[in-house]
């Protein structure tokens, strides 16, 4: 049977050893956000990058117990008081392609855009237009644009402020504005929501689309997490009922039993 081979970690009972570098020692210099980009980076942050990832996992931490992920594991908590990891992951279960799902999404267009761009000799805003306008005559909607809260994501801000403070920001931030204004003259202004934002500074740092969505993930579960703490804590077993109006077929009442003779 040939063995499993990984490039992460190894611990041999001597020393654990996260992508070539000693944990201990990580423990005691390094960050969390070091840890995240070594496991899903592959690689040890400069200081810029450092700051990005930090701020990427603080963004996306909570966004409130409406969230589909904080409802359903809020739910699982309140029906199984004694398992809190249950609870956690049944709100891990609830990310997906609606909920999180945009800035993977989002990540495929600006590496197929910029792709284009490069193949057709035009420019990032001209690619931009022919991005919105693509999306306008298919009725389809472009990942990473509108928010029903903000008009202005002050998360998205924030993370090009930094991108660009350390110079981090590079073709992805300017595809992701040039789109922003070609959807705000083709269709009408959506703002670059954080789900955007992230896909376009972790694109300018070399991630692969996938880690939109498992960084969003790994910044959610502490959220989470307190979300099972407080309806452990605050709220009484089985207290949540969720109102279902029933729209199906009317009863029908059974044949009266005949009475015998």
């Amino acid at each position: 049977m040939d063995s499993w081979r990984s490039a992460i970690t190894d611990a041999d009972g001597e020393r654990i050893i996260v992508r070539g570098h000693d944990l201990v020692s990580l423990m005691q210099h390094g960050t969390y956000a070091d840890v995240v980009a070594l496991l899903l980076g592959g690689h040890m942050p400069d200081e810029g990058e450092r700051r990005i990832i930090d701020a990427i996992l603080i963004a996306v931490a909570d966004h409130g117990a409406g969230s589909p992920s904080a409802a359903t594991a809020r739910m699982a908590a309140t029906g199984n008081r004694h398992a809190p990891e249950a609870a956690v992951a049944a709100g891990i279960l609830a990310i997906g392609d609606a909920h999180a799902g945009a800035g993977m999404a989002c990540m495929v267009i600006i590496t197929g855009a910029l792709e284009r761009a490069v193949r057709e000799s035009r420019s990032v805003a001209d690619i931009a237009r022919a991005t919105a306008v693509d999306a306008r005559s298919a009725g389809q909607r472009l990942p990473g644009l509108g928010h029903r809260l903000y008009a202005e994501d002050p998360r998205a801000t924030v993370l090009f402020a930094i991108a660009e403070q350390h110079g981090k920001a590079g073709q992805g931030v300017a595809f992701m504005r040039a789109l922003e204004a070609a959807v705000a003259e083709t269709i009408k202004p959506l703002p670059i929501n954080v789900d955007g934002a992230i896909a376009a500074v972790l694109h300018d740092l070399g991630y692969p689309a996938e880690a939109a969505k498992l960084i969003f993930i790994v910044g959610r579960t502490a959220g989470l997490a307190a979300h099972v703490i407080e309806e452990y804590t605050r709220e009484r077993p089985m207290r949540v009922r969720i109102p279902v109006i029933y729209d199906g077929p009317p009863a029908v009442d059974a044949p009266a039993e005949e009475v015998p003779r």
